[in-house]
C-alpha cells in the first residue's frame, strides 16, 4: 500500500509529491496526460511561492528562467503596485510560463524519488477506516491502487472531488475573455488599455514572444469560442489603435469568471487541493500560487500524521487554515473581475479612482501589493486573546546566526525555534531540542530592530511551511525556557525528523 497518491501531475500535485518525500513519504502520482501541456495559461510566479521555494533550496533554476517585474497588476488598472518595497527577498514577480514551472518542478520532484505514472485517470474511489482504493484506467486496462490517504490536485474537473462526494458551490460564468501567445514587430515594454472598446494587456515572455490578454465591451458576456488569429488581431487594433505588429500566434484560448469552491477540503481520508478546490477568474495570476501554498501547508502535515507523530487535529488544520484563504482568493477575484469587464462611463470612473489611489496613496498600494504577493496569509491561533499577534503570520527571513538568514534553515522540513538575543552564544533554549521534542531545531539570531511589530520579541517557533507558531517575549531567559518548553510541546507531538 501505498502512503498517498496524488491525482494530478499539475505544479500543485508535483510540489506537494516534492514535500511529502522530504519526510520519506511513499508518494504516488497519477496523470492523465501522456505529457505535460505545452501551453501555459498561467504566467506568475509570487513573492511568497519564491520564498516557500527557497524555504527547500529549490527558487535557484526559477530564478534563472524567468523575467523580474517589480510591481504586479490589480485589476489590470493602469498603475501597478510596486513591489519593490516588500519585506521579502524576492521583492517582484516572477514571469515564467507555466509549463516551464511544472518542468521545474517535475524535475524537483524526480530527484526526491517521486513515482509518477502517467495516462492513468483516476475513474472512482472507496475509503474505510484503514485507507483508500484508488480506481484508475491505466493504459494496459483497469486497476487499482491502494494508499492511506488520496489528494485530488486534479483541476477544476476533479474526480476525486466528485467520487468523493464534496460539493463544489459557486457560480457559473457570466462574463468571457481571451488570451494568446503571439509574436510582435513593434512590442510595447508592456502595455494596458481600457477603454469603452474593452481592455487589453500586453507583456513580454521569456525567450521572446508576448502574452495578449483581453476583453472587448461587444462580446465580453457572449458565450464565447475561440477567436481566429485575424479576429484577435482586429480586437486588439480596435481596443488599443494598434496592432503591435502582431503577425503570429501559437495559442489562443478563452476563459471566464465561473467561481467556486470545495466546501470541505478534507473527507476523510481524501484532500484537496489547488484548482480541485476552487476555481476564479485569474485576475493577477493568484491560481497556481495559492494552489503550491496550499500544497506547503498541506505537506508536512500529512507527513507528521502518517509518521504518528501529529498533534491531535493537525491534519484536520488543513482545511480550517486554507479553506479561509480560499474564500478570500474568491472574493478579491470577482472584485477585478467586475471592475475587468464592465465598461460602463461608472465603471471606468471607478478604474481612474482606484488609479490614483494606488498611485497617490502609498498604504493603499502596500496593502494590496502584500496580499496580490501572498505575503498577507495569517493562520488565526487556537487562543487569540492569548497569543503575540504575529502569531500564524508568515515569518519573514530574518537574520539569524550562523547560515545568514531564516529559510535556509527550513530547508529539512523541520520546525524551527529561534531565540532573539544579543550576541552569538549557545542559545539557552538549545536542551528543548533533545529533551521535549526530536525534530525541532534551536538557533540563536539577533534581536529584530527594522520591524516594529517584532518589538520585545525574544523567542519564536516557526512551522515547517515557514509560518509562525508561537512567539515569546521578556528577557528573562529561564522563564523564557519554560514558556517555550510548553510552546513547543503544544505544537509538536513527536516532529518526525525529514529523511
Amino acid at each position: 500500500m501505498q502512503d498517498v497518491v496524488i491525482a494530478g501531475a499539475g505544479p500543485v500535485g508535483l510540489w506537494l509529491a516534492a514535500e511529502l518525500r522530504l519526510y520519506g513519504v511513499g508518494v504516488t502520482v497519477v496523470e492523465t496526460r501522456p505529457e505535460p501541456d505545452p501551453y501555459s495559461r498561467a504566467l506568475t510566479v509570487h513573492p511568497r511561492s519564491l520564498e516557500l521555494l527557497a524555504c527547500r533550496g529549490v527558487e535557484g533554476p526559477f530564478l534563472a528562467e524567468g523575467l523580474r517585474v517589480p510591481s504586479g497588476h490589480f485589476a489590470a488598472l493602469t498603475s501597478r503596485m510596486d513591489f519593490s518595497g516588500l519585506d521579502s527577498p524576492f521583492p517582484f514577480t516572477l514571469v515564467l510560463p507555466q509549463a516551464r514551472t511544472e518542468a521545474l518542478l517535475a524535475e524537483h520532484a524526480r530527484s526526491v524519488g517521486v513515482r509518477l505514472l502517467r495516462e492513468h485517470r483516476v475513474v472512482g474511489l472507496a475509503q474505510d477506516d484503514d485507507g483508500v482504493t484508488v480506481d484508475v484506467e491505466a493504459p494496459n486496462g483497469p486497476r487499482t491502487l491502494r494508499a492511506a490517504y488520496l489528494v485530488g490536485c486534479d483541476g477544476t474537473r476533479s474526480t476525486v472531488r466528485t467520487a468523493a462526494g464534496i460539493d463544489f458551490p459557486g457560480t457559473d460564468a457570466t462574463v468571457w475573455a481571451w488570451m494568446a501567445d503571439v509574436v510582435l514587430d513593434e512590442p510595447p515594454r508592456s502595455h494596458t488599455t481600457t477603454n469603452r472598446h474593452g481592455a487589453v494587456m500586453v507583456f513580454p515572455l521569456p525567450g521572446g514572444g508576448h502574452r495578449v490578454v483581453g476583453n472587448d465591451a461587444d462580446s465580453v458576456r457572449t458565450t464565447p469560442t475561440r477567436p481566429t488569429f485575424e479576429e484577435l488581431r482586429a480586437r486588439v487594433l480596435r481596443i488599443t489603435g494598434t496592432d503591435f505588429g502582431m503577425r503570429e500566434a501559437s495559442w489562443i484560448s478563452v476563459f471566464g469568471n465561473a467561481t467556486r469552491q470545495a466546501e470541505q477540503y478534507r473527507q476523510g481520508r481524501v484532500l484537496l487541493a489547488g484548482n480541485a478546490a476552487h476555481m476564479h477568474f485569474p485576475s493577477g495570476g493568484p491560481g497556481l500560487n495559492v494552489g503550491l501554498h496550499d500544497a506547503s501547508n498541506l505537506g508536512w502535515k500529512l507527513a507528521q500524521t502518517l509518521a504518528g507523530t501529529a498533534p491531535a487535529g493537525l491534519l484536520d488544520s488543513y482545511h480550517t487554515e486554507r479553506h479561509p484563504v480560499g474564500v478570500e482568493l474568491l472574493r478579491s477575484t470577482r472584485a477585478q473581475a467586475g471592475l475587468m469587464t464592465t465598461y460602463t462611463p461608472e465603471a471606468l470612473a471607478l478604474r481612474d479612482l482606484l488609479g490614483e489611489l494606488i498611485t497617490e496613496v502609498g498604504e493603499f498600494s502596500t496593502a494590496l501589493a502584500v496580499r496580490a504577493a501572498g505575503l498577507a496569509t495569517a493562520y488565526p491561533p487556537a487562543d487569540p486573546a492569548a497569543a503575540h499577534p504575529l502569531t500564524g503570520s508568515r515569518a519573514p527571513d530574518l537574520v539569524v546566526n550562523g547560515p545568514g538568514t531564516l529559510f535556509p534553515l527550513l530547508r529539512r522540513g523541520r520546525y524551527v525555534l529561534l531565540e532573539l538575543a544579543p550576541g552569538s552564544g549557545s542559545p539557552s533554549l538549545a536542551p528543548l531540542a533533545h529533551d521535549v521534542r526530536p525534530g525541532l531545531d534551536v538557533h540563536g539570531a539577533p534581536p529584530v530592530e527594522d520591524r516594529p511589530h517584532w518589538s520585545g520579541v525574544t523567542a519564536a517557533l516557526v512551522r515547517p511551511d515557514g509560518h509562525l507558531a508561537w512567539l515569546g517575549t521578556g528577557t528573562d531567559r529561564t522563564a523564557l525556557l519554560a514558556t517555550a518548553r510548553e510552546a513547543v510541546a503544544a505544537t509538536i507531538a513527536t516532529a518526525p525528523a525529514a529523511a
